[in-house]
């Protein structure tokens, strides 16, 4: 009731080491798929393919049940469906636990030469988007000073102010087109960050650096960690009370 046609060729081929290839056919020569339950299997006549020799299944017809065997059936379904999780669940969850163990560590190891990279990248980025910055600075110092030295020395305010208006005007103008392009208010934290990432990617691709591969590694990694501890969770809950002791 509970074993699927993947796990029925496994116990042929645990049990024989000479089987080298099984699967299952209907009888028109479809493959049947392995997720397939054996109950559902076994209610029509199948092929058996045990290294590219055929054997011909023929299933015994069932009897129809009535509706009070459907029923006491289908509960004794349930009760033995509770009783293998009762009785396997630990050993399903060490095994799982083993296997997300030994996922989290290859993930690790995939990612520690991107991690190494990524750092190197974020370290010139950051790099170049200060020194963007100051430059910025500097042109704005530039301008002031300019601004000032037309005023008192060269010229008076009477004739600088208009300038000075147009100036303010042509500012606005600019924040209004980064608005315009990037659908972002003009903040220095915004366009720090913007021009961050358009450094990085620009350095990612000269260094051949997969930021898709990146992040679906560290996603995965995630989802392995967060799954790794739901299964610890439920195992702690069903240690008995000297081995909690134990641990803590």
């Amino acid at each position: 009731m509970l074993s699927t046609v993947g796990s029925f060729l496994q116990d042929l081929q645990n049990e024989d080491k000479g089987i080298k290839t099984a699967a299952i056919f209907t009888a028109d020569g479809s493959e049947i798929a392995a997720s397939t339950l054996m109950e559902v299997l076994l209610m029509n006549d199948f092929k058996l393919v045990i290294n590219k020799i055929t054997y011909d299944v023929q299933c015994p017809k069932k009897e129809k049940l009535s509706r009070e065997q459907t029923t006491e059936m289908e509960n004794m379904k349930s009760l033995v469906h509770r009783l293998f999780t009762a009785l396997h669940l630990e050993e399903f969850q060490k095994k799982r636990e083993h296997h997300l163990l030994e996922k989290i560590d290859y993930l690790k190891g995939q990612l520690q030469p991107l991690e190494q990279m990524k750092a190197k990248i974020e370290d010139r980025s950051e790099a170049k988007t200060s020194g963007l910055l100051w430059a910025g600075l500097a042109v704005l110092s530039v301008q002031g000073g300019a601004m000032a030295w037309l005023t008192w020395w060269v010229y008076s305010w009477d004739i600088m102010e208009p300038v000075t208006y147009f100036i303010t005007f042509a500012n606005s103008m600019v924040f209004f087109a980064y608005f315009i392009v990037t659908r972002q208010d003009y903040t220095y934290s915004a366009v720090k960050s913007r021009q961050f990432l358009h450094f990085f990617h620009k350095k990612s691709k000269q260094q051949h650096f997969d930021v898709v591969q990146y992040n679906q590694l560290k996603e995965d990694l995630a989802k392995a960690t967060e799954a790794l501890r739901r299964v610890r969770h439920s195992l702690y809950l069903q240690m008995p009370v000297e081995e909690l002791n134990e641990k803590k």
